[in-house]
């Protein structure tokens, strides 16, 4: 037997890449055209965010929540988790994300203080790479087809998630804030990982 430290993440990967992304194909079939409103839900919600009007926030906090409800059930769920056993953990975590999204909508308090130069630059890079997520699968040789779109699917749902809160600057409080960016870090994270074996 193999001792402990001998293992890769590969070794750890239930399925193959042919399979994720043919999962990933049929889940995108089953569902177009919804990915072409969820993008533009995506600019309106990065909009709504920069121009800072009242109450902004809240309504992209309700959309957040919503999306990420969608996600959760419709690709890790119901999906995801037919091929590996940790998704509907994952699922629920972003149900979690959710609760959060929500219940930060829902408060009242919503200052309108504007982000610092890095939160700035850290939150516009981030919104643009969730929006422009699906390029980066065109790069690597995968068909349009099996594109990861926000709305759509948890890799570049978290990157706007997490642009959109940078740049909303601070809403509620910053301890309310600070709640709501470890799960989608997580997922990210977790997302690294799971590409790294793809590649290695």
């Amino acid at each position: 037997m193999s001792e402990w430290w001998t293992y890769t993440l590969s070794d750890f990967l239930m399925f193959s890449p042919r399979t994720y992304w043919r999962l990933v194909e049929l889940y995108n079939r089953d569902f177009w055209p919804l990915h072409l409103p969820l993008l533009a839900a995506g600019l309106a919600a990065l909009w709504l965010t920069a121009t800072r009007r009242t109450h902004a926030f809240r309504w992209v906090a309700f959309g957040l929540s919503a999306i990420w409800l969608w996600v959760g059930w419709a690709f890790l769920w119901e999906r995801y988790a037919t091929i590996n056993w940790a998704a509907q953990y994952v699922a629920l975590a972003f149900a979690v994300q959710a609760v959060l999204l929500a219940g930060m909508g829902l408060m009242r308090k919503h200052t309108a203080a504007s982000p610092g130069p890095a939160a700035l630059g850290l939150g516009g890079l981030l919104a643009v790479a969730g929006l422009l997520y699906p390029l980066w699968g065109l790069a690597a040789g995968r068909p349009w087809e099996q594109a990861e779109t926000f709305g759509m699917a948890p890799e570049p749902t978290a990157p706007l998630t997490l642009g959109l809160l940078l740049l909303s600057g601070r809403p509620a409080s910053r301890t309310g804030r600070a709640l709501l960016f470890p799960i989608p870090l997580l997922c990210l994270l977790l997302g690294a990982a799971t590409a790294w074996t793809f590649v290695n």
